[in-house]
């Protein structure tokens, strides 16, 4: 703690030596977990000289010089938890990618039942670009609903929600898909706060069956199969977020990803023939009774199957029967007078 030429923030040396994000490595030094010279500095803004300065975390010393920068783009799949760790044993997403060597870390989240693109790396400050809200990196996701979406529902998901005493509004929303019960909507964030479709969704009663991210700025999961991942260069990272390493945008413009599939204008052609998608008969398949309503959904099936079955066979005995009487009762037949073929027999 020396040269104030030389410091930085020790959340910043955190960062840069891929242990975790910035925000994360905050907590760490919160919690006590970070020691500099063998002493717990629970202190944010603390600055360090990484010259001269020890640094550990959790007991382990950190070495940025030994540290390669990696940077991973990913498909997630659903019912994949989106840390390093999961305490419930659930798989994540290091299970994904248990080859890479380098200690990296996903940047933001997705949550449990979403899937799509996720960044991993190990570089703090290109972290730092995509997650912080003032260098508005655009995301694109494709979410699934129940139920049809009019004019009307779909200026009340363009207008947002609050959230946390924080209004947020998406900085787009189409249409991009009618199924016969289902809606498939485009939306485009600036920041990107936890779960935030979901709960802009939920404040206007629509309930999600399906979440996707597709793109990240210029970056996108299109080619890369769930669960797979592929390699980048910081390079080709800044090159598809349109910025420069200290995140100054490259171009007049943000790059975004500019979608193959078109916009269906509810207003002209109005909505699907079927239960508008604010209608409180989905919200047994809201996030929380979810998995619930699937189960009692194939335990209904499963009754019905068995029903199903056992009037099969039932059917079939009882026609079974049907054929052995009739054969029993010609077996078992009078001759009559004037049958040849009796009087031959007799």
């Amino acid at each position: 703690m020396t040269l104030e030429s030389n410091q930085i923030r020790l959340q910043k040396y955190i960062a840069d030596a891929g242990i975790t994000s910035r925000r994360k490595a905050e907590e760490l030094i919160v919690q006590g977990r970070v020691k500099v010279n063998g002493m717990i500095t629970a202190l944010l803004g603390t600055k360090i000289d990484p010259t001269i300065d020890v640094v550990d975390v959790d007991g382990s010393i950190i070495d940025p010089a030994s540290v390669d920068q990696v940077y991973i783009l990913m498909h997630k799949p659903r019912g994949i938890m989106t840390t390093r760790n999961d305490p419930e044993g659930r798989q994540t997403v290091m299970d994904l990618c248990k080859e890479v060597n380098e200690r990296i870390y996903p940047v933001g989240r997705l949550d449990y039942l979403s899937e799509g693109l996720l960044l991993m790396t190990n570089d703090g400050d290109l972290a730092n670009l995509v997650m912080h809200p003032k260098y508005e990196v655009i995301k694109v996701y494709e979410v699934k609903v129940f139920g049809a979406i009019s004019e009307g529902i779909l200026k009340k998901l363009r207008s947002g929600a609050e959230i946390n005493g924080t209004k947020v509004v998406p900085k787009s929303v189409r249409v991009i898909s009618q199924l016969p019960t289902k809606t498939w909507i485009e939306f485009r964030l600036g920041e990107g706060k936890n779960r935030e479709i979901r709960k802009i969704c939920e404040s206007h009663n629509v309930v999600v069956d399906k979440l996707k991210r597709v793109a990240i700025g210029g970056l996108t999961v299109e080619g890369i199969s769930p669960g797979g991942y592929r390699y980048m260069t910081k390079k080709n990272v800044l090159d598809a977020l349109g910025m420069k390493t200290d995140g100054t945008p490259k171009f007049d413009s943000p790059i975004e990803y500019q979608s193959p599939k078109k916009t269906i204008n509810v207003k002209i052609k109005g909505p699907q023939p079927t239960t508008l998608a604010d209608d409180r008969a989905f919200e047994k398949f809201k996030r929380e009774t979810y998995f619930e309503t699937l189960k009692n959904i194939k335990e209904t099936k499963a009754v019905a199957v068995v029903k199903e079955r056992k009037e099969f066979f039932a059917e079939r005995e009882a026609m079974h029967q049907k054929r052995k009487a009739r054969k029993e009762a010609r077996l078992n037949r009078v001759p009559q007078k004037g049958n040849v073929h009796a009087q031959i027999v007799k």
